[in-house]
């Protein structure tokens, strides 16, 4: 498996794991994602209706040797929120093609799913694909 070593790094941690401290782990994950940019406001990015709960991303692939990444999430949804911030921890700053070559199910790998619903788990993913389109879209020009 592909990861950027933020992410592997991510992925090893959870591994190592019981399913007790995953879940703990994941909750200090929602804890720690950064709050948007004042220029960025939620209306104006992409909704992740995968989601259960309202979360929005944005990226900025303007320069594709370190990729943006920018979630709104809210706190109430501390499972969503942890996704996010495991991705934007793994794959911010990333370049391109790291991102663009980061398995679609590699969160399979964080061993959540004895944890988590598939439902929930289907967010991550859902999230993880917008990110690629849009780094896509933006380097594609």
């Amino acid at each position: 498996m592909t990861l950027p070593a933020p992410l592997a790094e991510i992925v090893s941690d959870f591994a190592e794991l019981a399913d007790s401290d995953k879940v703990t782990l994941l909750l200090e994950f929602s804890r720690e994602l950064p709050d948007l940019p004042e220029s960025l406001k939620p209306e104006a990015m992409e909704p992740v209706p995968e989601c259960q709960s309202p979360i929005f991303l944005s990226v900025d692939a303007s320069d594709a040797s370190a990729v943006r990444l920018f979630f709104s999430a809210p706190p109430e949804a501390p499972t969503t929120r942890g996704f996010a911030s495991i991705l934007h921890e793994g794959l911010d700053g990333a370049t391109a093609d790291e991102i663009a070559a980061v398995p679609n199910d590699f969160f399979h790998d964080l061993g959540l799913s004895s944890v988590i619903s598939p439902l929930r788990l289907n967010g991550m993913a859902g999230m993880l694909t917008r990110i690629k389109r849009q780094v896509s879209e933006q380097t594609a020009s």
